[in-house]
């Protein structure tokens, strides 16, 4: 035993292994092992998807304003991450306009969007939100008219 050794043993820097000669013989190369679909994997930070996707599910408000005092709520509900879809079409057109006003100024500093559906009927969506394709207002313009 040497020098070395006595030193490891004494301070308990010595493995408890037993030190083994290698050879080009005894050399093997580790198999890597590969994990099939389905099989868990033990590790301390991982989160499944599922539950994530389960938790966060998205909400959508229907709202139908009597005044501009409910415009508050709205602005909540978007708060909350919630998309809310707007019917102002029972409601006077000067308090309709301070509700789009308001509620274009509550999106904007969410980072998210508004946009309009139909007559006096808006999409506010929150960031967490994409709102893919657009409605055309050649329609609305039609029915007007008759």
């Amino acid at each position: 035993m040497g020098m070395k050794t006595k030193f490891k043993r004494f301070f308990e820097l010595d493995d408890e292994y037993a030190e083994e000669e290698v050879t080009k013989e005894t050399y093997e190369e580790p198999q890597r092992q590969e994990q099939t679909y389905g099989e868990k994997k033990e590790k301390g930070n991982v989160v499944s998807l599922a539950s994530v996707h389960q938790s966060s599910a998205a909400k959508m408000m229907l709202i139908e304003p009597h005044s501009y005092d409910e415009v508050q709520d709205i602005a909540d509900h978007l708060k909350n991450r919630k998309a809310v879809v707007i019917n102002l079409q029972r409601i006077h057109h000067d308090q309709a306009k301070r509700v789009v006003d308001f509620l274009s100024g509550t999106v904007y500093a969410i980072g998210g969007d508004i946009q309009k559906l139909g007559v006096n009927i808006f999409l506010c969506t929150p960031d967490n939100v994409d709102v893919t394709g657009s409605i055309s207002e050649i329609l609305t313009e039609d029915r007007q008219n008759f």
